[in-house]
């Protein structure tokens, strides 16, 4: 799994006004939360964006003044108009206890029932996964090659000598539908739409009436 350097510095003032200048001067409070310590630092929004603005899945190589701790990402707050980051949870991690971490799935075969005019429909993206560090692959493949129309692969059905899977057994990571089926997902997804923006204009007119 690939590692991606962050260069951070200490925080030592951890009030509201010095997190204000911080996210001023373009940079994002953080937080490592690990086993024996928690770490408060910042960086610069540019020194992260490779990390978070990718399909890729990377350990954080996080250097602070000096010293540098490894970690996934947590969370991530973005700011609900601009879109700026700001703040950003890590959780450490090392070579010698399992990671929990959600994988992308790569999708790879021809399928039997996709061949018969059924469709493939990816119901997760990513699956999370524990294992240790170099265990942990960029992405985890799922063959579709013997999936007929009907037919899916579920949690359950993958199989790794060195992962474990968290993910409900029962979730399902790709399906084949019928051509029929998935038409029929689609009307119900546009008929869905259609009533919610009925409603929106019922309550448009509503809030012009009571301005009246």
């Amino acid at each position: 799994m690939k590692h991606f350097e962050v260069k951070a510095n200490l925080r030592t003032d951890l009030g509201k006004k010095a997190t204000k200048k911080l996210r001023k001067e373009n940079n994002i409070p953080c937080v490592i939360y690990g086993k024996d310590e928690v770490v408060h630092f910042y960086t610069a929004q540019n020194a992260v964006r490779k990390l978070i603005y990718t399909p890729a899945i990377m350990f954080a190589d996080i250097n602070i003044d000096g010293k540098v701790k490894q970690a996934t990402i947590q969370e991530i707050q973005f700011h609900p108009v601009s879109d700026q980051i700001l703040h950003i949870d890590f959780y450490e991690v090392n070579d010698k206890a399992p990671v929990k971490i959600q994988v992308p799935i790569n999708i790879e075969g021809s399928s039997p029932g996709v061949k018969a005019g059924g469709k493939l429909k990816a119901i997760s993206r990513r699956i999370t996964v524990q294992a240790m560090m170099d265990d942990i692959p960029d992405t985890f493949t799922v063959d579709i090659s013997e999936l007929n129309i009907g037919d899916a692969i579920r949690i359950r059905d993958l199989k790794s000598d060195k992962l474990e899977f968290i993910d409900p057994k029962s979730n399902v990571v790709v399906i084949i539908a019928s051509a029929s089926g998935a038409l029929a997902d689609e009307e119900d997804e546009e008929g869905e739409e259609g009533e919610e923006g009925e409603e929106g204009g019922e309550g448009e007119g509503s809030s012009e009436e009571a301005s009246e």
